[in-house]
C-alpha cells in the first residue's frame, strides 16, 4: 500500500508536467488597419481579450500586429475576428460598419474596397 501511494505521488508531477508541454507558444504576424496610439491600444486590448495570448504588439508605421500566443487555446482566426469587433479589419475579419463608425475620428482608416 505504502509503495502504490509512493508511486502515485511521484507518477502525478510527471503527468503535470507532461501537459505543459503540449501548449504550443506561437508567433504570429498581421496586418491590422488602424492609425494612432488610439488604435494601438484598442487593437492590443481587443488581441489580448482572446484567452491564450500572451504578447501582443501593434506597430504604428507598419500597420503589422505581432502576437505569441498559445495556439491550442488562440486561433489566429479568433484573434482576429476579436480585433474587428473592436473596429480595425484584419485579413480575415472586417469590421462591422456600425463599429467602425464608432471610432474617434482619428483612429478612422481607409477601409479596402472588396
Amino acid at each position: 500500500m505504502k509503495k502504490l501511494a509512493f508511486i502515485i505521488l511521484i507518477a502525478l508531477p510527471l503527468g503535470i508536467l507532461a501537459q505543459d508541454k503540449t501548449s504550443k507558444n506561437t508567433k504570429s504576424s498581421f496586418e491590422v488597419s488602424g492609425n494612432c496610439e488610439m488604435c494601438q491600444k484598442r487593437i492590443e486590448k481587443a488581441a489580448y481579450s482572446v484567452k491564450g495570448v500572451k504578447m501582443a504588439n501593434w506597430d504604428i508605421p507598419t500597420n503589422i500586429i505581432s502576437i505569441l500566443h498559445d495556439s491550442n487555446k488562440a486561433s489566429v482566426a479568433s484573434i482576429q475576428l476579436a480585433i474587428a469587433q473592436a473596429g480595425h479589419d484584419t485579413p480575415l475579419s472586417k469590421a462591422p460598419d456600425a463599429v467602425y463608425e464608432k471610432l474617434p475620428m482619428c483612429c478612422l482608416y481607409d477601409r479596402k474596397k472588396e
